[in-house]
């Protein structure tokens, strides 16, 4: 039988904890963690994952879809409309790659650090 592992956090490096964590919060609703601070930042969900942005000095953003720096880490994010989920993005900061594998299906974008992650459809129920 497989070991029973329920995620529990994912952390991501960063220059500006406090200022990754505003920007994932606005996109997502997350609450921000009480004790968040400069050096490390966090959002908490309902069901108990927390989403965690930690200061690295010298922190090198990803080069993506060049490997120059590897991505390190790729999150998708469900979405029911790629337009509107990609607008009120842009607003918060988020960069768009102008190389896009696959568009109708899924859409990569750079948070304000640089982490690739992407937008996956998410029809209506």
């Amino acid at each position: 039988m497989p070991l029973q592992m329920k995620l529990a956090a994912i952390t991501l490096d960063c220059p500006d904890p406090l200022a990754l964590a505003a920007f994932y919060q606005q996109a997502t609703g997350l609450e921000p963690h009480p004790k968040s601070d400069a050096d490390f930042a966090g959002l908490n969900r309902e069901d108990g994952l927390f989403l965690g942005f930690q200061r690295v000095d010298e922190y090198r953003a990803p080069t993506w879809p060049d490997q120059t720096v590897p991505q390190q880490l790729h999150i998708c994010f469900s979405v029911e409309d790629f337009d509107q989920a990609e607008g009120l993005l842009m607003e918060l900061g988020a960069g768009k790659p102008d190389y896009q594998p696959d568009e109708d299906r899924w859409r990569v974008f750079t948070d304000p650090a640089g982490h690739p992650f992407c937008l996956v459809r998410n029809p209506k129920r």
